[in-house]
């Protein structure tokens, strides 16, 4: 059994070391951390832990396996900096996920996000629909970048003071999602499916099927994405 000095001094030494390390590895924020750096971050806990609480690690070995670990990381870092193909492999790209107002199924899924989610993130950021985006970036770090339509920009003094249309709910909501109608949100909003296949067929859309999302907006029309949106247009 490890006697208690012992100990203490293990876990000083520990703090001392992961101190002076994350002060050379820099101030980067855990909201901007790729997924390199989360998974070094853990690594080099998980060694300090065990290095804290495990006799049979030697002293040197626990300090030199930490120090090895930072070293690592700061020459991956480095060479992220230097090369921008390494920093694809180690780092990812930024994925737009709503471009132009439509949602691209397949960047959506790549994210592993779903609709729920992402309106969710959407709301979070003060936007209720995804109509009023016009793009939205999925970032390295997990953050969405959102650009809303210059009509959907905040306010200023002389846009409050003019007058809206009124508005027929107070939010929009999904009627669509991956091909299957939502018959409880059509019901609470007093719309039927018969309704909705109007819209569908006044837009050129021959089946619900054929679309990956569609909602029905404040003022009463319907907001259609179809599935398989072309990223290249």
């Amino acid at each position: 059994m490890m006697a208690a000095s012992q100990l203490l001094l293990r876990i000083a030494i520990a703090f001392v070391v992961l101190f002076v390390l994350a002060r050379i590895m820099g101030r980067k924020e855990i909201s901007q951390m790729t997924f390199f750096n989360f998974v070094s971050a853990i690594a080099i806990g998980s060694i300090a832990a065990n290095f804290a609480m495990n006799s049979n690690v030697s002293i040197l070995n626990g300090v030199l396996a930490l120090i090895g670990w930072t070293v690592f990381t700061l020459t991956i870092a480095f060479i992220d900096i230097k090369s921008k193909k390494a920093r694809k492999v180690t780092t990812g790209e930024p994925i737009i996920v709503i471009k132009e107002g439509k949602v691209m199924e397949n960047s959506l899924r790549s994210t592993r996000l779903d609709m729920d989610t992402l309106n969710s993130i959407l709301r979070q950021k003060g936007y209720f629909s995804i109509k009023d985006v016009q793009y939205a970036i999925f970032e390295t770090s997990g953050q969405l970048s959102v650009m809303p339509y210059e009509h959907k920009m905040p306010y200023t003094k002389e846009d409050a003071s003019v007058k809206s249309n009124p508005y027929i709910y107070p939010t929009s909501t999904e009627v669509i999602s991956d091909g299957v109608i939502n018959n409880m949100n059509l019901s609470r909003l007093n719309l039927d499916t018969n309704w909705l296949n109007q819209q569908l067929k006044n837009a050129g859309v021959t089946d619900a099927s054929e679309v990956f999302y569609a909602e029905v907006q404040k003022d009463g029309t319907l907001y259609i994405d179809n599935i398989d949106d072309n990223m290249m247009h």
